[in-house]
């Protein structure tokens, strides 16, 4: 999903977000930094196959996934990172790396962390490496219907 087609989806659930530009950036930490946004406001999506199927874990930036713990909330026996080839070609326009939470548009289960959940906005790639979207936690939750549990290494 470009940036274009996100901002329409927003505009057209009436969400009220805030566009972040920033140069150029590939991990999490990097983005933080060049947006300046605290690593651990700054949500990252993680690629996930539940028993082979595709998923998003969604938790801080400065957080390490784990993977019993997303092992536990999805009652999934096998539990791993996606293979960069198992999804590049789901989400069209968007850059490999900067995906958008947004999996229910995907029909993609989404999983994020508690952790996210205590400040009131969440702050996002929008599709590209250049830039981030601020909304609501609440009105993502709305759109989004995700799973809420611990997913993260010192939760």
């Amino acid at each position: 999903m470009p940036v274009r087609k996100l901002k329409e989806y927003l505009d057209g659930q009436q969400v009220k977000y805030v566009t972040i530009n920033h140069s150029p950036a590939y991990t999490a930490q990097e983005v933080a930094a060049a947006a300046h946004v605290r690593g651990r406001e700054l949500a990252k999506t993680v690629m996930v196959t539940l028993d082979g199927r595709l998923a998003m874990a969604v938790l801080p930036a400065s957080r390490k996934i784990s993977f019993d713990f997303l092992a536990e909330a999805s009652c999934a026996q096998k539990v791993q990172l996606a293979s960069e080839q198992a999804f590049r070609d789901m989400f069209p326009g968007c850059e490999v790396g900067a995906m958008p939470p947004f999996g229910n548009l995907f029909d993609m289960e989404v999983y994020v962390s508690t952790l996210l959940t205590a400040d009131e906005e969440i702050v996002f790639s929008a599709g590209s490496h250049t830039e981030l979207i601020r909304l609501t936690f609440k009105d993502f939750e709305r759109l989004v219907h995700p799973k809420i549990a611990r997913l993260a290494f010192g939760e």
